[in-house]
């Protein structure tokens, strides 16, 4: 029987594909450092459970297509205190940030149209866009100039008649980049007069290091036409499980058409949509907390890859993630003999391979993305075991 062409040309996540590798490695009693999935060790805000607990409906219902009102009203307000404004008719709840991605490239995209995103990418990108037919444009970056893309005449090179969109996630995943205010400005702009939408992810939002201010696409009020944000109380609130996160913009034909697909999946769990409401009455200190903690993991994991010889990278300006070229011929091999040839006193270590987070054949094949959600003991003995690790997969 045949499988579609779309699902078989689209690969498997960098960051989940060695499971069953980590499982058999685990099988044989070895203890493994994760930095591959950006999933936090810190604790979800207390609010969320309780009001799980407190939930006493007689019968757990199906809640509105576009989400419940209690969150959207949250989520309106939190908005608002950025001074960017929407009507709750222009949010739409989604599970996950990602499906709102989906929703939107279900959307806007065709058989043959293009979406510019700067490589690396978030590799779930490819699947979602392969599924719409439509292909992905990358702009080339390199890890020699810290992943730099905001740069107009590099973006406008890759616009063409088949063009209907560009992507940006600020801050960035991999790279962890921050676009600065100048750059998010040229970045509208081109948006504008090309008649293109301009979609920022924007999950990491609140892990910026230099003390800047919160930053959103939405903010440019005079571009609603071409602005899609998508939001995720996943890494902002420390709640991935919940999968609740939000589709939010100006332009009304996108929202009509996206209420088509929220209504074709009924609706997002009621359940977790009433506890993520909560959550968006966490107090201000919650973040600033979290915010220092992972500064000083990033300044840990830096710290220790400038001991590593032959390694490059930059610091980065936010999320959680750094992107580096190791000293090794191919990450992807080198992160399978980790798992089954490696071991440091019985401990080994995961991160992402890079290849996978690009568009063009042959870029990222010696990168690698690390996730740094560990707590800083961790985090200390898996950049060590890194550091082993190299060592003895180029002394074969």
């Amino acid at each position: 029987m045949k499988i579609s062409s779309r699902v078989e040309k689209s690969g498997l996540s960098p960051m989940r594909k060695f499971h069953p590798y980590a499982v058999a490695a685990e099988a044989k009693g070895r203890s493994i450092y994760h930095l591959n999935i950006g999933q936090p060790d810190i604790a979800t805000p207390p609010a969320y459970f309780e009001a799980v607990r407190n939930f006493h409906q007689p019968v757990l219902a199906y809640a509105p297509s576009a989400g419940i009102p209690e969150l959207i009203s949250a989520v309106q307000k939190y908005y608002d205190a950025l001074d960017i404004h929407y009507d709750e008719s222009e949010i739409l709840i989604t599970s996950g940030g990602s499906e709102a991605l989906q929703i939107v490239f279900n959307c806007i995209l065709e058989d043959g149209d293009e979406i510019i995103i700067p490589e690396p990418f978030y590799p779930n990108y490819s699947t979602m866009i392969n599924l719409c037919g439509a292909v992905i444009h990358g702009v080339p970056t390199c890890p020699e100039e810290g992943y730099h893309y905001a740069n107009r005449a590099k973006i406008e090179a890759c616009i063409n008649e088949h063009t209907r969109a560009i992507l940006c996630t600020n801050p960035g995943n991999p790279t962890g980049t921050v676009l600065t205010a100048e750059e998010m400005r040229m970045l509208v702009d081109v948006a504008k007069e090309h008649d293109l939408f301009l979609i920022g992810d924007e999950a990491y939002r609140e892990f910026v290091y230099a003390g800047e201010p919160l930053q959103s696409f939405g903010s440019y009020a005079d571009a609603g036409e071409n602005i899609i944000v998508i939001d995720t109380v996943s890494k902002r609130f420390s709640a991935c499980g919940a999968r609740i996160g939000c589709l939010l913009t100006h332009n009304k034909d996108v929202l009509a058409n996206a209420m088509k697909l929220c209504q074709g999946r009924l609706s997002v769990a009621t359940l977790d949509q009433v506890a993520a409401a909560a959550l968006y009455n966490v107090d201000g200190d919650y973040f600033s907390a979290v915010r220092e903690e992972y500064k000083h993991r990033r300044d840990t994991v830096m710290r220790k890859l400038k001991e590593i010889p032959g390694v490059v990278c930059e610091c980065p300006k936010g999320a959680f993630y750094i992107m580096a070229a190791l000293p090794v011929d191919d990450a992807d091999k080198f992160q399978r003999w980790l798992l089954e040839e490696f071991e440091d006193n019985g401990d080994t270590v995961m991160f992402a391979p890079g290849e996978p987070f690009y568009q063009t054949p042959g870029k990222g094949k010696n990168e690698v993305r690390i996730a740094y959600v560990l707590e800083q003991e961790k985090l200390e003995r898996a950049m060590d075991l890194l550091a082993l690790g190299i060592k003895a997969y180029n002394a074969r």
